[in-house]
């Protein structure tokens, strides 16, 4: 990880210079994109483990196919260092040229952020987005470079030997297409739901519309609640670019628009968690940069969605934690969204139990 965190300082140092200069594909290759696959195990230089111009079937190429045993598990596409990564065909093309390769994980790169696809997934291309990291500062704000080179780590050699990316990817579309089904199923359920709910309950004086009307209720029991405009969100920064922008309505889709999936899924994770910490009291707010938490007024968690990850703010005392990991730090001297003087830097599932307990201690401080 030391030499991750390195090769991750290194190429910062280069970044503004090179921007500046508007490298083109192949020296963005060159000075960012080879040095860094280099330090995750993937030699470039050996062809045995690296195809360079991997030949699809249309008769094109791929950028780098790294190879387990002779065998692509990841096809990574390049652009030009000042390439916004955000053009369809580009991200359609290189899906396709995975999924038709029987190639699981695909990535575009521009050397600076890193866009992970899983090709199998039954979606448009760009919805198949599991995560994305970068190595600007800037977009990765709130977040230590360990964090950052544990997400590069992701799809090092010897991770992608183990399956790590297969197991996230699992684990992230896999809730997302539950937590679809579900509500499909409690708020139109089906008549076999009902008589079976209806007969675990024994009480035949419930009727189906009771049990239709429960479901629903149960399942959208913590929908956003306004708060009046008079209430003061002590704690939020207002920034000049957001002024005009007061008294607009905010939703999820403001919020997880354009965002990977393993956010999206983080974001989902502890938004249900909030809200069931008391049903029938939390009340959740939507604003412009964040989702705010509270039970009655009191603010007790507030939570901005990045694109590679989340940044959690939570009304406790810092120096009262105990032993808290290097993902949960003091910002009651840096300005930040959000209320609260404890920030938690969430962007993976190994982090949510800790995650929630802190959640839950903030809750318990604040109510």
């Amino acid at each position: 990880m030391k030499d991750i965190i390195s090769c991750i300082e290194e190429l910062r140092l280069k970044l503004d210079r090179h921007r500046r200069e508007d490298l083109k594909e192949y020296p963005t290759r060159t000075i960012f994109i080879d040095p860094l696959l280099q330090v995750l195990g993937w030699d470039v230089r050996d062809l045995d483990e690296v195809q360079i111009e991997y030949p699809t079937i249309d008769g094109k190429s791929v950028d780098y196919a790294p190879q387990i045993n002779h065998k692509p598990v990841l096809f990574i596409e390049a652009k030009p260092l000042n390439d916004p990564l955000t053009d369809v065909k580009s991200i359609t093309q290189v899906v396709g040229y995975a999924a038709n390769a029987g190639v699981v994980w695909c990535i575009l790169t521009n050397g600076v952020t890193y866009k992970v696809y899983r090709s199998t997934e039954k979606a448009e291309a760009p919805d198949k987005l599991l995560f994305e990291v970068s190595i600007d500062p800037k977009e990765s704000e709130g977040r230590s470079v360990q964090q950052i080179a544990e997400q590069f780590n992701r799809f090092s050699r010897d991770a992608m030997a183990r399956g790590v990316l297969d197991e996230i990817g699992e684990q992230i579309f896999t809730t997302g297409k539950i937590r679809k089904a579900l509500d499909k199923l409690f708020l139109t359920p089906p008549d076999n739901l009902i008589r079976i709910i209806r007969s675990s309950i024994d009480d035949e004086t419930i009727k189906p519309i009771q049990v239709k009307t429960a479901l629903k209720r149960l399942w959208t029991q913590s929908s956003e609640v306004e708060i009046p405009p008079s209430y003061p969100i002590v704690g939020e920064i207002e920034k000049p670019e957001t002024k005009h922008r007061r008294g607009k309505d905010y939703g999820e889709d403001h919020h997880i628009k354009g965002k990977p999936r393993e956010v999206i899924e983080l974001f989902r994770t502890i938004d249900k968690f909030c809200r069931e910490l008391d049903p029938t009291t939390v009340q959740r707010k939507y604003l412009a940069k964040y989702i705010s938490y509270m039970y009655d007024k009191a603010i007790f968690c507030c939570v901005h969605l990045q694109k590679s990850g989340l940044r959690i703010w939570l009304k406790l005392n810092y120096s009262r934690l105990e032993n808290p990991p290097d993902y949960v730090r003091n910002v009651s001297n840096i300005g930040h969204w959000g209320v609260g003087d404890v920030e938690i830097g969430l962007d993976s599932l190994e982090k949510l139990q800790i995650s929630k307990s802190l959640i839950r201690q903030s809750f318990e401080e604040n109510k």
